[in-house]
């Protein structure tokens, strides 16, 4: 129980964790974008040896990377902790990026996304279960849409340099400023990034916890049943997925998820060469990159708000289906002023229809499940953006460009009805209403005031 001087949980008191969880993922944001803000000249030099089909290929890898890291964080955090792990992923992408810049050969530099790949894999779910944790219980879908605008903000960066960089001084540049995390952002997260209070009370540090949530505004964790270490707290934290509250809503948000990042990571990848192909200039096909990040940014922040209202499942599924909708439009090759409107019109609705599935977790697992249930919906929907870049490089590579854009299409219209579903799929545990979150059981328990969260 909170003691009665501790503030109330406002979005204020969580700005701290917010900003700098704002920042890791910002470098997250602009080290997966900068992939497909320079391929065009990727393909273009001659020394590197890179074709339409490896260059998709080396895409996946990175995704490949991602789904091994996200699943390896989301299993290990309430064991190692969340800041360490937190400071490993960043430093892990930043190595992988300079690894990228000294590359000779496809193989290297795929080695390099690779690398990258593992650390961004973690760095997500990570950010989003601190997030979570700290956030007040009624804000949760507007603070995580407040982080992913992060994301955006660092694609339009990473387009950015795209655009000013690589033209004059060389793609390899651009993979240079992805170092930049591991000096900036690694000394922010060691100095000023509290660690989970139940993170903290299961390794037996009751008093750091406490002093943790007091100065937070949380409500203090108290043990319920301490998370058992090795690898059956692993397999017990991964059994609560399967629970018979959540066993069937559980694979529903691993399929939204599935969709969700075959569109992020394919469109992220593929857009301006695509765009290219269709006949749009250099300049214009890796502006609209720039233009679906901006769309991303509102859409996060229109997501945020709306799904606090209406629930993140209806939100995220009414996503999908407008993201649908936005990709056939894009194949029908309009003119440059309505393509670009199309364009940040669907970022609006892409990116936040699969940060919404993540807000969704939510309302199916317990807080102490929360970071494992993310790391799974996160890693298992990695797959989704492991074949979203090789798909659209094999349909490119075989001259059908423009198939990518089917492909997205049936991608939206999949995830909203798997997101769609998950209501239905969910039981509400016994004793519990429905509708109702399902009630904190493992490594801790904590009581909610009624007044936290209005801030």
């Amino acid at each position: 129980m909170s003691p009665p001087d501790t503030p109330p949980r406002t979005l204020r008191t969580v700005a701290p964790v917010l900003a700098l969880c704002w920042l890791a993922v910002f470098f997250d944001g602009m080290d997966v974008n900068i992939y497909g803000a320079v391929l065009p000249h990727l393909l273009e030099d001659n020394s590197l040896g890179l074709g339409k089909a490896t260059a998709g290929t080396i895409g996946s890898w990175t995704t490949l990377g991602m789904l091994i890291g996200a699943l390896t964080a989301g299993n290990l955090t309430d064991w190692v902790g969340r800041r360490p792990l937190l400071v490993g992923s960043v430093s892990l992408f930043s190595a992988g990026s300079a690894v990228c810049a000294l590359a000779a050969n496809p193989t290297v530099f795929g080695t390099g996304r690779f690398l990258a790949g593992l650390g961004l894999g973690g760095l997500m779910p990570l950010c989003l279960a601190i997030v979570m944790e700290f956030a007040p219980p009624r804000r949760i879908a507007l603070t995580t849409g407040l982080l992913m605008t992060s994301y955006h903000v660092g694609g339009m960066a990473a387009t950015g340099l795209g655009l000013t960089v690589a033209p004059t001084a060389g793609w390899r540049w651009v993979f240079w400023a992805g170092v930049v995390p591991a000096a900036i952002a690694v000394p922010l997260l060691l100095r000023l990034m509290p660690e989970s209070p139940g993170v903290l009370l299961a390794k037996g540090r009751g008093a750091q916890a406490d002093a943790i949530t007091d100065r937070y505004g949380l409500p203090r964790a108290v043990p319920a049943a301490a998370p058992v270490a090795g690898a059956k707290g692993r397999l017990q934290a991964v059994r609560v997925l399967f629970a018979p509250e959540s066993r069937f809503a559980t694979p529903l948000l691993w399929l939204a998820s599935f969709c969700g990042l075959l569109l992020v990571y394919g469109v992220s990848t593929w857009l301006p060469q695509m765009m290219l192909a269709s006949g749009y200039g250099m300049t214009s096909s890796v502006s609209f990159l720039l233009v679906i990040n901006a769309g991303g940014i509102v859409g996060m922040l229109v997501a945020g708000r709306t799904a606090d209202r209406y629930g993140a499942v209806r939100v995220s599924a009414i996503w999908f289906v407008l993201t649908a909708a936005g990709a056939l439009l894009l194949q029908a090759h309009l003119p440059l002023a309505a393509t670009y409107a199309v364009v940040a019109v669907t970022g609006i609705w892409l990116f936040s229809a699969q940060v919404m599935v993540y807000a969704a977790t939510s309302t199916v697992y317990p807080d102490s499940a929360r970071a494992t249930g993310l790391g799974w919906v996160t890693g298992v929907g990695r797959s989704g953006a492991v074949l979203g870049p090789w798909l659209v490089g094999a349909l490119a590579d075989n001259g059908h460009d423009d198939w990518g854009f089917t492909a997205f299409a049936l991608a939206g219209v999949l995830g909203a009805i798997a997101v769609a579903l998950v209501p239905l799929a969910r039981r509400p545990a016994p004793g519990a209403a429905l509708g109702s979150r399902p009630p904190a059981t493992g490594s801790v328990s904590r009581r909610v005031p009624e007044t936290d969260g209005r801030g």
